[in-house]
């Protein structure tokens, strides 16, 4: 019986239903397939892709089609070799063989030419791989046409590793060696985030001057800190505000206090001369330090929501601080401490009312006076409330539409200057000045900012705190206060210290209004 396409279809997803059912109850069934079966499907368009395997390469197609050629050849010999030993000529299935064998010869003849035409255009067009590229692993790949090296990342919260390298520390009372074993003990810990143990790790080798490359391992401090760091940026008005000129600590440079001008000059007349005001700047090394105190059950728990707990915390309390010592008018420069604020020193424009068009009043008075200052309107940036932001964009025109639609509680853009909100800029009570809401105009460019990038992280048990976000005891005269301690009330201490520092280049850098209460 000639079996159709059809029929062998139907019959070898039959088999192969079977084969499914048998491997679902853990059996393993073995159905041989006939040659003349898969030759009946066919090879040419249409044919089923039964069986199919991985993607040979060039040399290998060339390889299987010829050793195919090989044994069809093969078997047209044996074919005419036993009916010439008969004294007889083929046999009606011995032509349909032999003329099948034949025109398959044709076929892999043909398709052999084509595989050594393709094979000799990509060798043409390959790139040689040199000792020098193949050492780079972003070259090597650019270079075989590749996006870049394969990474595999954790898919665990931007700051949770930090956390956990804070936790760590916590339960081990600081005791470095301690909390590597206990990053080290937690399974979750070891597979998702290693480099919480590579930092401890870091921190517990010693180093010295002989040993090349011994300091390569703090990479996985930098990171940790990175990670949070980068996590913590967004939240603050520092990270917030684009175009502030990053400068490194301790290194003195030239500024200038007001701009030169230009003027026309008449044939024969004499060229007036401008007075440049410059000025030298230097960024000093200043740390904002910050303590959280933890209970013990919280640093001990190894849940995810406990780890986002301690992040969040280190985070609130880190970007809380930076924002207001920024911010905050009342903030002077403290000597071999601490920056003065952006505001600090700057004479406040009152409002002048509530409505939208005392709003454009009052901010033309602040940007006029950037104007003629000669600064560049585009560096310029606006920080205040998000409450300010969100009235500013609740105002409506006689016709009902927004008289500034681009601008949100989260920000966006009024009158064409891009917006900064935060909290911090809203002045209530001590100890600061009670200003109210601030709407805070500065130009970018000319506020110098020195950042370390990085967070030091220490810990204790035993310590005794003072907990008031204005402590007045200090190393050199003590002053009787209520203390708490860390072991009575099973708490861990944690002190986060950053080192960074900011200072306006230009005394009129920044201006801001003051009560800004603008509803309508």
């Amino acid at each position: 019986m000639k079996l159709s396409r059809r029929n062998i279809c139907i019959g070898l997803i039959a088999v192969l239903g079977i084969m499914a059912a048998f491997a679902l109850f853990g059996h393993t069934l073995a159905v041989p397939v006939p040659y003349d079966v898969l030759g009946a499907l066919g090879s040419g368009a249409g044919a089923l892709p039964f069986f199919a395997g991985d993607t040979k390469s060039i040399a290998e197609q060339l390889g299987s089609f010829e050793a195919k050629r090989q044994a069809s050849t093969a078997r047209m010999n044996e074919v005419m070799s036993k009916a010439a030993d008969e004294g007889r000529t083929l046999d009606e299935a011995e032509s349909q063989e032999y003329d099948g064998l034949k025109a398959e010869i044709k076929a892999v003849d043909e398709h052999l030419v084509r595989l050594k035409e393709q094979e000799a255009l990509v060798i043409k067009s390959a790139t040689a791989i040199t000792a020098a590229v193949g050492a780079e692993p972003k070259a090597a790949s650019a270079s075989r046409g590749g996006s870049g090296p394969i990474t595999v990342r954790s898919n665990v919260e931007k700051g949770v590793a930090f956390a956990r390298f804070v936790m760590a520390v916590a339960r081990a009372k600081g005791n470095l060696p301690g909390a590597l074993a206990i990053a080290q003990s937690n399974k979750d810990w070891h597979d998702t985030t290693p480099q919480v143990e590579m930092a401890l790790k870091a921190a517990v080798a010693g180093g010295d001057t002989t040993t090349s490359g011994w300091a390569s391992e703090l990479v996985y401090n930098q990171n940790l800190a990175a990670d949070f760091i980068d996590l913590l940026r967004p939240q603050t008005i520092l990270g917030k505000i684009k175009g502030l000129t990053p400068v490194p600590f301790n290194v003195r440079m030239s500024g200038q206090d007001s701009g030169s001008s230009a003027n026309w000059v008449g044939q024969g007349k004499p060229v007036p001369v401008s007075k440049l005001n410059t000025i030298e700047v230097t960024l000093g090394i200043a740390k904002a330090a910050g303590l959280v105190v933890l209970t013990e059950e919280l640093v001990r728990s190894s849940s995810p929501s406990a780890e986002l707990l301690v992040r969040n915390d280190l985070m609130k309390t880190i970007a809380t601080f930076l924002d207001q010592q920024f911010i905050a008018p009342d903030y002077a420069a403290v000597t071999n401490v601490s920056p003065a604020s952006i505001t600090n020193g700057v004479t406040p424009t009152a409002a002048t009312g509530t409505t939208s068009a005392t709003l454009r009043t009052d901010l033309q008075t602040l940007i006029n006076a950037f104007v003629n200052a000669n600064y560049d309107p585009s560096g310029l940036v606006l920080i205040t409330t998000p409450s300010r932001a969100l009235a500013c964009s609740l105002m409506l025109n006689s016709l009902g539409n927004p008289v500034f639609p681009n601008i949100t509680m989260m920000g966006g853009d009024l009158l064409g200057i891009p917006v900064v909100v935060s909290n911090s800029a809203k002045q209530v009570g001590s100890p600061v000045s009670g200003e109210g809401h601030l709407m805070v105009v500065a130009s970018a460019p000319d506020i110098l900012m020195a950042d370390e990038g990085g967070v030091t992280i220490d810990a204790s048990r035993e310590a005794s705190i003072e907990m008031l976000d204005n402590p007045t005891n200090d190393a050199a005269a003590g002053t009787p206060t209520t203390m708490v301690s860390m072991f009575q009330t099973n708490s861990v201490a944690i002190r986060a210290t950053r080192f960074i520092n900011w200072k306006k280049r230009r005394s009129d850098a920044v201006a801001y209004i003051k009560d800004a209460a603008y509803v309508t």
